[in-house]
């Protein structure tokens, strides 16, 4: 066997080469003080943080490149009565920053609707809890829903307004390298269109599958779930005279993953249904007509029944008339009343008559689903083991999914990423304000102290929950109904769940998550032991109570 090998003056020769181009193609980068590589609400919104402040827009360069056509969001418009599928929920804490950085005046406020009220209840046993904002002095809402496109377009639209930002659409990343040893050492970001940006701190805020964080070379945890989310945007008949208007959502919790239903206007709502993939699958497949009476039964039927609906909907394909049929079955099987609410294929309720007594307890029945909103997609926990690159990967930071993924079951994804936006735009300004290198993990450090482990405590309490009303045991469902009623009499640990959820922007220090999620989750742990249960719930409680009256008496 012979080894050829590169005689000495050619190796020196091709090294000088190399040398020579890295050098070339960092003389010809662009020079920008921040990259920001995704252009949706978590990247936007950094930009358009750091723009709204004086210091920043006098003295930073900042560039975003975005892939996709940015230009079709700008331009984007529906009818009135038409929505997209992809909504969210903004919370307070979310509104007060996005209004602090000049944005909220660009959302479309007429595509926005309040959340008043949050009913959750088990599957299984029926036990619900209901948040109220009358419940809270300082808020007369919980959320507010709006598309995610409303959003997009209203921040693309305040930095149209922003000559100091510089945004880069439909280029994308080819590469991200290291500059020649000797210069600078900053990231140099090769673009489609041949450009080459060479950045003083480089954004990740690119998505779950974020190229910055691969160059960073920050790894991440985490898992797929054995769940998808099948999305539509539902029609129904308004709210009746007797009723409070369409300024509720509902959500259960199934074992198969938790079904929502979020207001969008008076006639119109938005579904997130989490199950397993091959139901969502054959929901997908489903007509509209067959949807949408499959989504008032999954609010409505009793658990063994819903079980028998989609034993038949695995079996093959089955119409509008047939899945109708079932349920009927079903409902006088299971003795619901024509006249309750929890009826919907059998239901005579007509509109504007006075409704039943649990009316206020379901959404609306659904009566249509609007032409291709239907859409599903995986879901996944994700979380980076650090937001910020060291050694060869400094000068790097990441925010929004690059840096955190979660389940949808409380809404809080979008929340969680304009909350890291939030926080890096005040760092960002503070080192500049006292002349720090921006791109240093010093200057970078209380970014990461100040979100990481608060993310963590969000993503990890919605997980838990997710686990936990995903078993269908016993003793898991008996404990878990017990601590939801429970709570549900608990006025100040609900106050403190819908303060974290950002009922109030000044109570950002509380975690009703992390308390809702550990207090269901004792309970649970505590049930599969063999100490009374008397005991077991009493001490479940009084740790709610304790750690409730903790927070609450802490705030300022």
């Amino acid at each position: 066997m012979t080894f050829f090998t590169t005689p000495r003056p050619l190796a020196r020769l091709g090294c000088r080469r190399r040398l020579f181009l890295r050098s070339f193609s960092s003389e010809r980068a662009r020079d920008n003080d921040i990259v920001i590589v995704g252009g949706g609400p978590a990247g936007l919104a950094l930009a358009a943080a750091l723009a709204s402040n004086p210091i920043a827009k006098n003295s930073l360069k900042i560039t975003l490149v975005e892939g996709g056509d940015l230009s079709k969001i700008q331009d984007w418009g529906m009818p009135p009565n038409a929505y997209s599928n992809r909504v969210s929920s903004i919370t307070d804490t979310s509104q007060h920053f996005l209004n602090r950085i000049g944005i909220w005046d660009y959302v479309e406020h007429a595509r926005t609707n309040p959340i008043h009220q949050m009913q959750v209840w088990d599957g299984i046993s029926g036990a619900r809890i209901t948040f109220d904002a009358s419940e809270m002095p300082e808020s007369s809402e919980m959320a507010r829903m709006t598309e995610n496109l409303n959003l997009q377009r209203a921040l693309l639209r305040k930095l149209s307004d922003t000559p100091s930002v510089h945004v880069i659409q439909s280029v994308k990343v080819e590469s991200i390298q290291r500059e020649a040893v000797g210069r600078n050492d900053w990231p140099l970001v090769h673009l489609s269109n041949g450009a080459i940006l060479r950045a003083r701190l480089l954004v990740g805020a690119d998505g779950f599958n974020s190229p910055v964080r691969s160059f960073a070379g920050i790894s991440s945890y985490g898992w797929s779930y054995d769940t998808q989310a099948v999305v539509a945007t539902l029609n129904h008949a308004p709210r009746g005279p007797f009723q409070a208007p369409n300024n509720t959502a509902y959500q259960r919790f199934l074992p198969t993953g938790p079904i929502a239903f979020l207001p969008l206007s008076p006639c119109t709502s938005s579904l997130v249904w989490s199950t397993k993939p091959h139901l969502a699958a054959a929901l997908n497949k489903s007509s509209p007509g067959v949807l949408e009476q499959l989504i008032n039964a999954a609010f409505r039927l009793p658990e063994p029944s819903l079980q028998y609906i989609y034993s038949r909907l695995l079996e093959g394909a089955m119409s509008s008339d047939e899945i109708k049929q079932e349920i009927m079955f079903r409902e006088r099987s299971d003795g619901i009343s024509s006249h309750s609410a929890y009826a919907s294929a059998t239901s005579i309720l007509l509109e504007g008559g006075i409704p039943p007594d649990d009316a206020d307890a379901l959404p609306p029945l659904v009566t249509s689903i609007q032409q291709g909103t239907i859409a599903s997609f995986p879901l996944r926990y994700n979380h980076a083991e650090s937001y910020l690159g060291e050694g060869a990967g400094n000068r790097t930071v990441l925010v929004g999914d690059a840096a955190h993924t979660v389940h949808p079951l409380a809404g809080q994804g979008l929340n969680l990423g304009l909350g890291d936006v939030d926080a890096l735009s005040r760092c960002i300004i503070q080192a500049l304000t006292h002349g720090g290198d921006i791109g240093s993990y010093t200057a970078l450090m209380p970014y990461t102290r100040e979100r990481y482990f608060e993310n963590h405590k969000v993503m990890s309490a919605i997980d838990k929950l997710h686990k936990i009303y995903s078993s269908t045991t016993q003793p898991v469902v008996w404990a878990r109904s017990v601590g939801l009623e429970v709570v549900n009499e608990l006025d100040s640990v609900k106050a403190a769940l819908m303060m974290n959820a950002g009922a109030s922007s000044r109570l950002q220090n509380v975690s009703g998550w992390d308390l809702f999620a550990k207090g269901v989750e004792n309970l649970v742990g505590a049930a599969g032991t063999s100490k009374m249960v008397g005991g077991m719930v009493s001490a479940g409680i009084q740790e709610l109570v304790k750690q409730a009256g903790l927070r609450i008496s802490g705030r300022h």
